[in-house]
């Protein structure tokens, strides 16, 4: 069954945790982590994960942290996986690429099927904002 790695869903801890405050709010990393239960060296390189790829903006300064870079209901739930994630989530190792994956590639009977289910959960990733999670 595909499932989502511990960084993903701490991803989305953090994240909710920022989407259920005003959206000028400015977090620490440590106050994140503290108020999820999330351990802070883990958090704080998954937070620099969601800055680079700009789903949160970090304030530097005495009075610095992350915020939220757009309203909840902007960020894509695919666009958080795929800031943590180094490869795309897919169902099955053969639908990702080609026959190097897989010896049943030219004969295999679920790959069409499973192409079509992970389509579908492409759509609905890519369909599903922070906002529908909080």
């Amino acid at each position: 069954m595909l499932q989502l790695s511990k960084k993903v869903g701490y991803a989305l801890i953090a994240l909710r945790h920022m989407a259920t405050h005003p959206q000028d709010r400015i977090f620490t990393a440590r106050e994140i982590a503290a108020a999820c239960n999330i351990p802070y060296e883990l958090l704080a390189k998954i937070l620099q994960k969601l800055k680079k790829s700009e789903v949160i903006v970090s304030t530097q300064g005495m009075r610095g942290g992350y915020s939220l870079l757009k309203k909840p209901d902007q960020i894509q739930v695919s666009q958080i996986i795929n800031a943590i994630e180094e490869e795309k989530a897919i169902i099955a190792d053969c639908y990702a690429d080609s026959k190097e994956n897989c010896s049943l590639y030219d004969t295999c009977t679920i790959r069409t099927p499973l192409g079509k289910v992970q389509h579908n959960l492409d759509v609905l990733l890519e369909s599903t904002t922070l906002d529908q999670i909080v």
